[in-house]
């Protein structure tokens, strides 16, 4: 990925908009704002910028969260497309050679990761020589949990990953972006282990994040999907689950799934009160959470946490952190199946999630075979975490099979391929 220096209005609240497509060679240019240079050596550049990546990552169609969300759900039959005249969303719901190089929202997803890696290593970089290192720390960790969820978007969707910006950039496995990704939270930890963040930093970007339990949710997702199974269940152990962590929204950034989806009812929407689930993977009678996600309305439409303008988002749920534990401990080298059923049976009976992601179901008794309890942890990931971005990743993890999904990784972005060549060959399906 080629970029040339951009160019940033740099205050605590504000990151100006550019303009970028998915191509290899990416100019982000404001000629009326202060050059990069200017802003990424000053404080308050800086905030401007890594509040830019929130912006990037949770907002607008284009935005990385929704169109996350968008390839997705239709990818993985959660979602269905309501509207034949939305080309790219019903190619991906046809899937296979449909879905190409010149589909936008896959090229969303590639770009903005890529742009939010980009601006984020600016930031991270930068504010190691910031004098005020307690405002520096939160600079720098929460650039990290974005630029943390850019890889492990770019390591879910494709094969291989830009191994770093610049032109001609090579490739590396995906596993090596979960890794990166890990790295970077963990350099984020040592930071804010080492000078705590400052009060003024948080008052200076949006509310809702809760930055060191985000960070160690994050570890445990990528150390889980990277095969890590003790790194995962101690990061899955270093998060407080009465805490949340939630992307927030007000009247110029607006919930994107209620935006786009949800009011309209014009783009995506729930395939079924199943969550498209089907055989033994369907949720159970009375499994409170079908309510919770979905709503009858003539056909099922989206609620959970696409139902309001201003509705936050989590960065993570608590029940994903229980879900991960539940895996971690079904996949060790020797099974710990024991303290595998408990966390999945925290999961099943809940019923006082700080977020109403209650099943409020009776325990499951067991005793179960590892197959067997990881077929149900895969069940209840899809039910918990609807609308999440992540079952693409839970499907081949948990050898799902192929028929039941629309696209095992995606072809990278035509742009992309037109101006790098070192660009990987398509995947098959």
């Amino acid at each position: 990925m080629k970029y040339l220096k951009s160019r940033y209005i740099g205050c605590a609240f504000l990151f100006t908009a550019v303009v970028f497509t998915t191509s290899c060679n990416k100019e982000y240019l404001n000629p009326n704002a202060s050059t990069a240079d200017e802003v990424l050596v000053s404080l308050k550049g800086l905030t401007g910028v890594t509040v830019g990546l929130q912006k990037t990552y949770s907002t607008s169609r284009a935005g990385l969260l929704y169109a996350g969300i968008t390839l997705n759900g239709l990818t993985t039959n959660e979602m269905i497309s309501i509207n034949t005249g939305n080309t790219n969303e019903e190619r991906l719901v046809v899937g296979g050679v449909q879905v190409d190089g010149d589909n936008t929202i896959v090229g969303n997803v590639w770009t903005n990761a890529n742009k939010i890696i980009y601006d984020a290593d600016h930031v991270i970089k930068n504010a190691a020589n910031l004098p005020d290192k307690n405002y520096a720390a939160g600079l720098i960790a929460h650039a990290s949990i974005f630029k943390a969820l850019a890889l492990g978007n770019l390591a879910e969707y494709w094969e291989r990953i830009p191994a770093g910006t610049g032109k001609n950039v090579q490739f590396v496995a995906r596993l090596d972006g979960l890794n990166k990704a890990i790295a970077t939270i963990d350099n984020a930890l040592a930071v804010i282990a080492a000078n705590a963040i400052s009060a003024t930093f948080l008052g200076n970007i949006p509310s809702g994040i809760d930055i060191p339990n985000t960070l160690n949710a994050l570890k445990a997702r990528y150390a889980l999907f990277a095969g890590n199974y003790t790194m995962a269940l101690a990061a899955a152990n270093a998060v407080d689950l009465t805490k949340k962590s939630t992307l927030t929204y007000d009247a110029l950034n607006l919930n994107p799934v209620f935006e786009i989806a949800t009011s309209t009812n014009n783009v995506i929407q729930p395939k079924n009160l199943n969550l498209g689930q089907t055989g033994a993977n369907v949720p159970d009678l009375g499994d409170g959470r079908i309510p919770f996600y979905t709503v009858v309305n003539t056909t099922v439409r989206i609620k959970g946490f696409g139902d309001a303008t201003f509705a936050p988002i989590p960065v993570y749920l608590p029940g994903e952190i229980m879900l991960i534990k539940a895996e971690a401990y079904a996949r060790q080298t020797i099974p710990d199946l024991n303290n595998s059923l408990i966390e999945l049976n925290k999961v099943v009976t809940k019923n006082n999630d700080i977020f109403g992601v209650n099943a409020n179901l009776p325990s499951l008794t067991g005793p179960y075979t590892q197959s067997e309890l990881l077929g149900l942890i895969y069940k209840h990931r899809c039910i918990e975490l609807f609308m999440s971005g992540l079952k693409l990743e839970d499907m081949r993890r948990f050898n799902q099979p192929l028929t039941d999904r629309k696209r095992n990784f995606f072809p990278y972005p035509s742009q992309e391929r037109d101006n790098n060549p070192n660009t990987p060959a398509n995947p098959a399906f």
